[in-house]
């Protein structure tokens, strides 16, 4: 966990003091719904179809228990006792009253939460592996170099205003858990020959109307660099993006317009002039943001205890262990999933009950530190496994045992227009009867690795494009319709999918999604070969022929 200082804490008392007073001018009526919706962006505060919703930023996706409490808090006292964990490591609420959203900023405040750049044209929430700092193999905590950005872009006044929104990512494994090739920014923390510690910097990449899969840059930044090359991306964006049309205002159209190599070209011209100058990082200032995180103090224990060992007996329980249970890079812990998707339920959506009972067992189990994934799911990162057992046993009374993570029913959803004023068409409901449809667990495992995104509208907020499976809702002359697309993924081979045939009434998404399962199981080459990697090698058609042979 990092430990936030003085600075820090001033900062979003005095965001929370500027927010109250512009939204009692707000209910006053001396400010118009126009003027204040900039202010209310800046915020984390959006007009959506029923209501303001509010969206609280986790940085890099870490939590204490004390800090989702407060959000368990905020979910019981000012909502309707429940939140919405997002892909970019953020939580909405969705049902805030205007003239209480304040208080609600103030009692998160007190526990070093705030809403800042969560919206709006500027950098939003950086976003990290949600293994970061325990994972296997990983090179450094990746944390440290996204606090480091945290700090240098929040509020940066060159950088509040952009064409677009801008999105960082970052991950220091081989396996890219945080989707970094769909983002604006993507580093890859690596170490060149040298035995240097640097940045693979990838650029362009982005979802949405138009989908890019970001390209690299520049191989190897050092560390030391990474502000100021950083900020000659942002500062060519921010000169030749284009503010004259919304569709186009995305640094990946600019990356696509100009091409890679002029792009490049512009931003090493940029960087060559800024890169020796105060921002710079000595290592003096990595080591003073190194030294505020804390880690663990560990045991030294069994890999397989006697707890573990009697336990694995329990066929629920092992099936639970062997989905949900990930190798720690302690010897003796484990980090375990907690699925936000159960049979039936609305994706990523978890109780004020839920969040306090887990805050709880994060205390209990985990060195109260809670980890938030863009998958939609949470995680404990710090679990002794000899008490797995006993943790399975208090999550699964809570609701959040389902052994279902990466598999069919592990569905990644927007909101959709159940809530968001910009959906086309509904994704909560299609991700529940999905889940209904896919919940025998047998034939869940049967089908194996596989990633279904949904999304409501093109903006593409459920990554629908790099879904192994993505279904994107469309409007047909005031009707439902659904496009599906096969073969994407976010991962370190990130592709887009391809689109597998017309659209399909909102009726017929779940027949069809069972249709592509029967003939991936019916054209795999072995077993183990994942869905993914099936479309890869056979294309769409198959597929395709499949899905729309009685159609």
């Amino acid at each position: 966990m990092y430990a936030y200082d003085e600075l820090d804490r001033t900062l979003i008392n005095e965001r929370v003091s500027e927010f109250r007073d512009q939204v009692k001018r707000r209910l006053s009526g001396e400010l118009t719904e126009d003027e204040f919706k900039m202010l209310r962006l800046q915020n984390g505060v959006y007009l959506q179809l029923h209501a303001y919703m509010f969206r609280v930023a986790i940085p890099y996706g870490t939590l204490s228990s004390k800090q989702l409490r407060a959000l368990a808090h905020v979910a019981r006292r000012y909502d309707r006792g429940y939140g919405h964990f997002t892909t970019r490591q953020n939580i909405q609420f969705n049902w805030i009253k205007l003239a209480e959203l304040p208080d609600a900023l103030s009692d998160l405040a007190a526990v070093g939460i705030h809403s800042m750049q969560t919206s709006g044209n500027n950098t939003r929430n950086v976003t990290s592996d949600q293994w970061a700092g325990v994972a296997p193999g990983e090179v450094e905590d990746p944390r440290i170099w996204s606090e480091l950005l945290r700090q240098y872009t929040t509020l940066h006044p060159e950088f509040s205003f952009l064409p677009r929104k801008f999105k960082f990512a970052i991950t220091a494994s081989a396996h890219d858990r945080a989707a970094i090739k769909i983002h604006d920014i993507g580093l890859r923390l690596h170490r060149n020959a040298e035995g240097e510690t640097g940045f693979e910097v990838l650029v362009g990449g982005g979802l949405g109307r138009t989908p890019f899969i970001a390209k690299t840059i520049r191989p190897f930044v050092p560390g030391r660099d990474l502000l100021s090359y950083v900020e000659a991306i942002l500062r060519v964006y921010n000169q030749y993006g284009r503010r004259d049309n919304i569709y186009k205002a995305r640094m990946k159209i600019l990356v696509h317009e100009l091409g890679i190599e002029k792009f490049a070209r512009e931003v090493e011209e940029e960087w060559l002039q800024i890169r020796d100058s105060t921002l710079k990082l000595d290592d003096a200032v990595i080591e003073e943001v190194r030294s505020r995180f804390s880690y663990p103090a560990y045991e030294k224990l069994p890999h397989m205890p006697d707890e573990l060992k009697k336990a694995t007996h329990d066929p629920a329980f092992e099936r639970w262990r062997k989905n949900s249970v990930f190798p720690h890079k302690a010897p003796g812990y484990a980090i375990v999933t907690l699925s936000l998707k159960p049979v039936g339920g609305p994706p990523g959506d978890a109780t004020a009950e839920q969040m306090d009972a887990i805050a709880d067992l994060a205390d209990k189990y985990s060195f109260g530190e809670i980890r938030v994934g863009h998958e939609q799911n949470l995680a404990l990162p710090h679990v002794p496994r000899r008490d797995l057992p006993a943790l399975w046993k208090a999550l699964d009374k809570i609701g959040v045992a389902t052994p279902n993570i990466n598999l069919v029913s592990d569905i990644i959803a927007c909101p959709g227009l159940d809530y968001c004023s910009l959906a086309n068409a509904r994704s909560i409901p299609i991700a529940q009867e999905l889940t209904r449809r896919f919940a025998n667990r047998d034939t869940a495992e049967l089908i194996g690795r596989l990633h279904i995104n949904i999304s409501g509208c093109i903006n593409a907020c459920g990554h629908h494009h790099v879904g192994h499976i993505g279904i994107l809702g469309v409007e047909k002359n005031d009707e439902e319709f659904y496009q599906i697309t096969i073969g994407g993924r976010a991962d370190e081979n990130a592709e887009l999918g391809a689109l597998i045939g017309p659209a399909v009434k909102y009726g017929e998404v779940a027949d069809v999604i069972e249709d592509i399962m029967e003939a991936y199981l019916a054209l795999r080459a072995r077993p183990d070969e994942l869905f993914v990697d099936t479309v890869k090698r056979l294309g769409v058609e198959p597929f395709r022929e499949r899905v729309y042979a009685t159609r």
